[in-house]
This record gives C-alpha cells, sequence and structure tokens, in this order.
C-alpha cells in the first residue's frame, strides 16, 4: 500500500516562544533544539507546547523569547526509560518553522487563518475510556497510532467531548480515524502511595471533529461543536 504518511499527520500553529531554547540532540552532524511555544485559547488560558527544530530552519533569532512564530509540522511521540519505567514523551517535530510579523495579526484574522490545528489518520490502539465529569460533561479517551516512515508509529493520546464522547465508547480496537483538534498541554498531579505529589503536564490532541474512514459500506462523521 502507497501512504502518504505526511497526510497523516500534520499540524499548524501560530504562538510565541516561550523561555530559552535547549540542545536537543544531533544525528549525523546535524543538531536540534528544543523551545517552547505559547498558543493562546479563546478563553485566555495558553497551551504551552514543546517543538523540535533542526539548526538549518532557524533563521537568526527568532527562537529568542516573546517571537512571534509559526510552525508547521507533525504531532510526534517518543519512548524515554526513565528509573525502569517506560514513559511515553509527546513533541511537535517542525518541519517549516517562520517569525510572524505583529503588524501582520490582522491580515492572519482576516484570512482565518488557524492558530493551532492538528490532522490525524491513525488506528484506535486502546479501547476507549468514556466517564463523566461532576458536572455531567462527557469525556472519552483515544489512544490512536499514526503510522510514520520507516515502520515507525507514534501514539498520541486524544480526548473528546459531548456528543463525540459518547461516539467514541463503542469504537473498537482497530477502527481507523481522521480526527481534526488542537494540541492542548494540561497541568495535573501525580499522587505516589507515600504520599508524594508531583506536578506533571500531559499533552493531548483535543478533537474537535473525528470521522471513521475504514468502513466498506457507509463512513460516519461527527462534529464537536461544544466551546473548548
Amino acid at each position: 500500500m502507497n501512504t502518504n504518511y505526511l497526510e497523516n499527520n500534520y499540524l499548524t500553529l501560530v504562538g510565541k516562544v516561550t523561555g530559552e531554547k535547549q540542545f536537543s540532540h544531533e544525528i549525523y552532524g546535524e543538531r536540534f533544539y528544543t523551545f517552547n511555544l505559547s498558543i493562546p485559547r479563546l478563553s485566555g488560558n495558553a497551551d504551552v507546547i514543546p517543538i523540535i527544530v533542526s539548526e538549518r530552519l532557524i533563521v537568526g533569532d527568532m527562537l529568542e523569547d516573546g517571537k512571534k512564530l509559526m510552525v508547521k509540522g507533525q504531532f510526534r511521540s517518543y519512548n524515554s526509560y526513565e528509573n525502569e519505567k517506560n514513559k511515553l514523551i509527546l513533541t511537535v517535530f517542525a518541519k517549516d518553522i517562520s517569525e510572524v510579523e505583529e503588524e501582520n495579526e490582522s491580515d492572519i484574522a482576516k484570512k482565518d487563518m488557524t492558530t493551532n490545528e492538528v490532522v490525524l489518520v491513525g488506528y484506535v490502539c486502546k479501547k476507549p475510556i468514556y466517564r463523566q465529569t461532576p458536572f455531567g460533561r462527557e469525556i472519552a479517551d483515544l489512544l490512536l497510532a499514526v503510522n510514520r516512515a520507516y515502520n515507525k508509529s507514534d501514539y498520541i493520546p486524544s480526548i473528546a467531548w459531548g456528543r463525540n464522547a459518547r461516539f467514541c465508547q463503542n469504537l473498537e480496537v482497530g477502527t481507523q480515524v481522521k480526527v481534526v483538534g488542537r494540541v492542548q498541554s494540561r497541568s495535573y498531579e501525580k499522587k505516589y502511595e507515600d504520599g508524594r505529589v508531583e506536578n506533571r503536564v500531559a499533552y493531548e490532541v483535543s478533537i474537535g471533529s473525528l470521522e471513521v474512514i475504514n468502513q466498506e459500506d457507509n463512513g460516519e462523521e461527527v462534529e464537536n461543536k461544544e466551546a473548548v
């Protein structure tokens, strides 16, 4: 099967650099750096997303704190082994990066350009977990396996809301879906048996629309119109 892996996983983020860039790793003489991009939400809060970028895409001082950037790339996962435990690390791999001039913000609004959108085509690899919050809000957690070149896959945690959540609870493992949403960061507390509490940040895709695409007879599409 001829698969275009770039169509399986692509995103666009527009936000401001927060903090300083850090050296990540080097492959065949090519150095990669990480930095955080702060992307505002309509609610007034912001998602702070980690980005990995090659030195070959960095122009001048574009990664200085406060610089406004447009990043295009893929949402990827990596396995990290710490204390004999496997940990899933999520980050954005930048394929293109450019500065956004402040005076062009109105132009972006006129063009209705998204500041945070990700498109994934993948497979449900764990049974979705459906639940309701104490306030009655419906949520479903999905883990999607998104194929990448060289027989690799990215495992992307995703979260659906409302009627999307109700729909997702019936999805079988192995179902192929296309989701459109946004990359979000979420703070939470990890509590240990000895009473210790550790503050952590999770990264996931908040699903806006979802489509089942591997049904032979007819595909189904559900769109979530709720504000998130």
